[in-house]
């Protein structure tokens, strides 16, 4: 979906893939047809954005065989859908039965995240629209903080990999004239968690195409201000590459037994929520929703925020709700101004069926009604910010 911005340029929006799990390119195929555009469908649009989440295997297929590139490019332009921006966090294996901190390897200190994300560059750049010349990449926030923190070389051989990177990504515009841009997003318990944590780093690359993705949920359960954050960003001169839009879930008073049986609900095997609470010592935290739940592990007198990402139109019930408050203020910031901060929005909510029981969609029909009601309230937040609807 795109939207014209007043002060003329073009905002995208999108819903990322990686609720749609595939390994393969047979895969990718699959969510084309039965998930995509289906949504699309629904909203009654010739043309939706997508965020593709290309693992491994199905990138280096593409990346391997030409010909199955153009063919990606053909199906997507028949089904009516179109790539400018890409998941590049998970590497591998995140529709397994249990990703929790799988989800951070390999990170940056590691060869296999240079190649991978290398790759998804160069195949943006053939997969992008004739009609647009940018492309935006997310990727892990450096790495998990431990090992890292205890690895006294880590922080060099992350910063000379994104500096390599850098350098192939000039190279890739000047071959292609498509600019692609990378953007650590920052999350809690890894190396970088929060805004803040990226000035230093992403000053230290100093490049022009490696800059941040916001996620919105992450912003929120860190408890960051999204005013105080983006202007230090920009004060830092750090780009907004891209953002996503996602809810966290939170709890206002998790010292009573019935919120925590509801948090309760939301624990569950497959991802990790980090949940963590502001206090007048800093912020608190756990590495899981289950942790906090089970013991003291978190001081319960303050609100929890929990890693989850919960669909942006459908709040959990009382006595827990979300943080979409946090997303409308940070939007407002981002494409409410004068000048858009970003030009990339995407809808990441990925925890569709790791929600409780009752509220998970049975369907892929009711799948698609979710998404498409996500996206239908993402656009008209943008509306609502004087952005207009492009055909």
């Amino acid at each position: 979906m795109r939207f014209r911005h007043p002060d003329g340029s073009v905002v995208h929006l999108s819903y990322c893939t990686n609720v749609h799990p595939a390994e393969t390119l047979d895969g990718v195929r699959a969510q084309l047809r039965d998930h995509c555009e289906p949504v699309r469908r629904r909203l009654g649009r010739d043309r939706l954005g997508i965020g593709l989440w290309l693992a491994r295997d199905a990138a280096r297929a593409l990346t391997n065989d030409p010909a199955e590139l153009r063919a990606l490019r053909a199906e997507l332009d028949s089904r009516g859908l179109e790539v400018v921006t890409l998941n590049g966090f998970p590497y591998e294996g995140f529709g397994a039965d249990e990703v929790k901190y799988r989800v951070y390897r390999p990170d940056w200190t590691e060869p296999d995240r240079l190649a991978h994300t290398t790759d998804l560059a160069r195949l943006l750049a053939a997969l992008l629209p004739d009609d647009v010349t940018d492309g935006t990449i997310s990727t892990l926030p450096l790495a998990w903080r431990t090992p890292y923190a205890t690895d006294p070389g880590a922080p060099r051989t992350a910063r000379t990999a994104l500096t390599t990177l850098a350098q192939r990504l000039d190279a890739l515009a000047e071959l292609t004239g498509k600019s692609i841009r990378i953007g650590l997003e920052p999350e809690p318990g890894c190396t970088v968690e929060t805004t803040a944590d990226a000035i230093a780093p992403l000053t230290d690359v100093g490049h022009e195409r490696i800059g941040i993705c916001v996620d919105t949920c992450h912003l929120a359960t860190s408890f960051e201000d999204p005013g105080t954050a983006l202007d230090a960003l920009t004060a830092a001169g750090i780009p907004v590459v891209k953002s996503q839009l996602s809810a966290a879930l939170h709890a206002e008073h998790p010292h009573l037994p019935e919120v925590r049986t509801a948090l309760a609900a939301f624990a569950e095997p497959r991802f990790l929520h980090q949940t963590r609470t502001r206090t007048a010592a800093g912020l608190r935290g756990t590495d899981d929703l289950d942790e906090a739940i089970a013991g003291r592990a978190l001081p319960d007198s303050t609100p929890w925020r929990a890693h989850f990402h919960v669909p942006l139109h459908a709040p959990p019930a009382p006595p827990l709700t979300s943080t979409l408050p946090v997303l409308r203020t940070a939007l407002t910031r981002l494409v409410g101004g004068a000048v858009p901060l970003t030009r990339h929005l995407e809808v990441e909510t990925y925890t569709w069926q790791a929600l409780p029981a009752e509220l998970r969609p049975r369907t892929r029909t009711q799948l698609a009604d979710g998404i498409a009601a996500e996206l239908t309230l993402a656009r008209d937040l943008l509306v609502d910010l004087g952005l207009k609807e492009l055909p």
